[in-house]
C-alpha cells in the first residue's frame, strides 16, 4: 500500500482539467474529513435562512458556516453547465465530471458539447470515490448522513456506481456491500430482509424507525433508517420518531471518531433541494437552518479534535429563489418585518400543510391556516383548494373539478398549491421548479488553515479532498482502472461466460474458468463485494470494493487482482 501511495504522490499533475497543482501541494493532510452538501442550494437560500434566523432571534445574526465562507464552486455536468445531483456529487467524489443521471460513473463522449475532454473508451466505467479510496488505502472508517432515502443520488454517489440514478435495485446492494461503517437517514422501506440479514451477519446494528434504538446503540457499525423513503422536513418531523440532521451527524461522528485510522463522513441536507423544486420558501430556509446546525456540531468536533477538515458546499443551485419578486410591488422598500415577518410565521412547510389539510374536515381548514400561518385563505385560495384533485375533503366532486389556466392559483398537486399560497403571502420569488447553473457557496475549516480559497471547479474540490488524504489528483483515476477494470481485459486468457439472469436476479452471473485447470473457477455476482471460487463455488472471497455490471456493454467491472485466483 505504501508503495502505491508513494507512486501516486510522485505522479505529474498533467492532463487533469481544471487543476491547481500549487494549491494541492500546499494542503496539509488531516486524519478526518467531513463533507457537507446542501442539495440544490442557491446562494439566496443562505441569505434567506440567515435573515429569518436573525429576525426571529436577534442574538443569532450569523449562520454556523459564516466564519468559514471562502469561495464558490463552479459545478456542472460533463456536457452541460447545469447538472443534477448525480453527476455533480459524482464529480466531487471522483474528480471526473459526469452526465445527467450518472452515479460515480464515467460519462460517454458528447463531442463538442463536452466541457472537458472525455475518453470515449472509458464510457460507463465506475469511477472510484474519495470515500472508497479513504477506506481502501487509508483504512478510514466511512459514514453517510442524509434526509432522503439512502440510494438517492448524493449518498449513492459516495458508495455506488450506476449510469441510471433511478436503478435502486443496482445501487442498494452496492451500498450494503461497500463496507460503510455508519449509515443514518431515510429509506427504511428500501432495506429488505436479505440486506438486513447480511448487515447483521457482518456485525452491524440495524434499526428501522427506531430512534431510541439508535440513541442507545454502542456499536461502531450501524445502519439506522427512518420512514419508507425520505424523512420529513425538519419543521414537520415528529421529534419523538425522527432525529434531526444535527443529531444524526453527532451520532455518526461519535461512532466514526473511534477509528484509529480516521474517517470520512458525508452529510447531505437532502430536502433543501426538494423544497426548492416545490418552490416552497419555508421548506427551503428551515431545512437549510437544520443543515447549518449540523454543520455547527461538526465544527465543534473539528475544533476540539485538531485533526479534522470540514468542507461545506452545495451540489448545484435550484429554483432561482430570490428575496423579492416583480409582482410584489414595492418589495425593494419593505422593512424586515414586511419581508420576513410572515415567512417566519409559517409553522409547517408546504408538504406539512398539504398533509394537515387532508387530515381535517373541510370546515376546519380556515382555523388550521389561522393557527399555523396567521391568516385565513382568500376566496380565490379556497376555490383553488376545492378544485385541487389531491384534496380529499373538497365539496366539489372529483369529476367536476376544473383546471383554470387563467387563475393565478392552481395546482392539481396539493403540495404545489400550498407552495403557491405560501409564496403569494410573501415577497419571495422563483424563476423555475428545476435546477439552475450559478456557482454555489464554499466554506471550509482546516485546523492548519489550508483552505480552498476563491473560485474552484467541482474537479478542484475533489483534488482538495484527495490532498487531505495524501492522494495525488490522478490517484482516483488510476485506481478506477485498477479496481474497476473490464472483465474482458482482466480475464483475457481465460474462458468467460455470462449466465443470463434468472427471475429475481439483478444481472447475469459471470463465470470465469482456467481452461488448463478447471478446478480454478470464479463465480461473480454483480453489485456486491462477494466472489466465489472453486469448481463448486465453495470458497468465498471478500473484496474491499464492489463489482459492477453494465448492461450497455455487457461488461463486469472488477479488480485486476481477481485474476490471481485463477493462476
Amino acid at each position: 500500500m505504501k508503495k502505491i501511495l508513494a507512486l501516486g504522490l510522485m505522479l505529474a499533475y498533467l492532463c487533469v482539467p481544471g487543476g491547481k497543482a500549487a494549491d494541492v501541494q500546499d494542503v496539509k493532510p488531516t486524519k478526518n474529513v467531513i463533507l457537507f452538501i446542501s442539495d440544490g442550494t442557491s446562494l439566496a437560500t443562505l441569505s434567506t435562512a440567515r435573515w429569518v434566523q436573525w429576525y426571529t432571534d436577534p442574538d443569532k445574526p450569523n449562520l454556523h458556516l459564516d466564519p468559514y465562507l471562502c469561495g464558490t464552486v463552479r459545478t456542472h455536468s460533463s456536457n452541460a453547465p447545469i447538472g443534477d445531483s448525480a453527476p455533480t456529487t459524482s464529480c466531487y467524489m471522483s474528480g471526473q465530471p459526469s452526465i445527467t443521471g450518472f452515479v460515480s460513473t464515467y460519462p460517454y463522449a458528447c463531442g463538442k458539447d463536452d466541457i472537458y475532454p472525455v475518453d470515449s473508451t472509458r464510457a460507463y466505467q465506475p469511477t472510484m470515490t474519495v470515500l472508497e479510496a479513504a477506506k481502501m488505502f487509508r483504512g478510514a472508517a466511512t459514514g453517510l448522513v442524509f434526509t432522503c432515502e439512502f440510494p438517492h443520488a448524493t449518498p449513492a454517489d459516495c458508495a455506488a456506481h450506476s449510469y441510471n440514478r433511478g436503478k435502486y435495485e443496482w445501487i442498494i446492494p452496492q451500498m450494503v456491500h461497500n463496507g460503510l461503517n455508519v449509515v443514518i437517514g431515510g429509506g427504511a422501506g428500501l432495506l429488505d430482509s436479505v440486506y438486513v440479514d447480511y448487515l447483521k451477519g457482518n456485525g452491524y446494528s440495524v434499526y428501522k424507525d427506531d430512534l431510541q434504538g439508535m440513541r442507545k446503540d454502542t456499536n461502531t457499525r450501524m445502519w439506522a433508517l427512518y420512514d419508507d423513503r425520505e424523512m420529513d422536513y425538519d419543521l414537520d418531523r415528529d421529534t419523538t420518531q425522527q432525529p434531526s440532521i444535527e443529531e444524526m451527524t453527532r451520532t455518526a461522528i461519535a461512532k466514526l471518531s473511534q477509528s484509529e485510522e480516521g474517517f470520512f463522513l458525508m452529510v447531505e441536507g437532502s430536502k433543501v433541494d426538494w423544497a426548492a423544486h416545490a418552490n416552497d420558501p419555508v421548506g427551503i430556509y428551515t431545512d437549510f437552518l437544520a443543515f447549518d446546525r449540523a454543520v455547527g456540531a461538526a465544527l465543534d468536533f473539528a475544533k476540539k479534535d485538531g485533526n479534522t477538515t470540514v468542507i461545506i458546499t452545495a451540489d448545484h443551485g435550484n429554483s432561482g429563489i430570490s428575496i423579492g419578486r416583480a409582482s410584489c410591488h414595492g418589495y425593494d422598500k419593505l422593512t424586515k418585518d414586511q419581508l420576513f415577518g410572515q415567512l417566519s410565521r409559517f409553522e409547517m412547510t408546504a408538504d406539512g400543510f398539504a398533509k394537515a389539510v387532508n387530515s381535517v374536515p373541510h370546515e376546519q381548514v380556515q382555523k388550521l391556516f389561522l393557527e399555523k400561518a396567521g391568516f385565513e385563505l382568500t376566496d380565490e385560495e379556497m376555490d383553488a383548494l376545492n378544485n385541487c384533485h389531491d384534496y380529499k375533503y373538497s365539496p366539489i366532486p372529483e369529476a367536476e373539478r376544473k383546471e383554470r389556466a387563467e387563475a393565478s392559483l392552481y395546482s392539481s398537486s396539493l403540495t404545489g398549491l400550498m407552495s403557491q399560497i405560501i409564496t403569494n403571502h410573501t415577497c419571495m420569488g422563483f424563476t423555475t421548479g428545476g435546477h439552475t447553473g450559478e456557482e454555489v457557496f464554499l466554506a471550509a475549516y482546516h485546523p492548519q488553515g489550508t483552505r480552498p480559497m476563491g473560485m474552484h471547479t467541482n474537479i478542484e474540490l475533489n483534488h482538495y479532498m484527495c490532498a487531505l488524504y495524501g492522494f495525488d489528483p490522478s490517484f482516483l483515476s488510476t485506481m478506477s482502472n485498477k479496481y474497476f477494470a473490464r472483465h474482458t481485459d482482466v480475464f483475457r486468457d481465460y474462458k468467460c461466460e455470462l449466465i443470463p439472469a434468472k427471475e429475481g436476479e439483478l444481472a447475469p452471473t459471470l463465470v470465469v474458468t482456467n481452461p488448463r485447470d478447471k478446478k480454478k473457477k470464479l463465480t461473480i455476482q454483480a453489485f456486491t463485494n462477494i466472489v466465489r471460487a472453486g469448481k463448486k463455488a465453495e470458497e468465498e472471497i471478500r473484496l474491499n470494493s464492489v463489482t459492477v455490471y453494465v448492461d450497455k456493454n455487457h461488461t463486469f467491472y472488477l479488480p485486476e487482482s481477481l485474476v490471481e485466483f485463477l493462476q
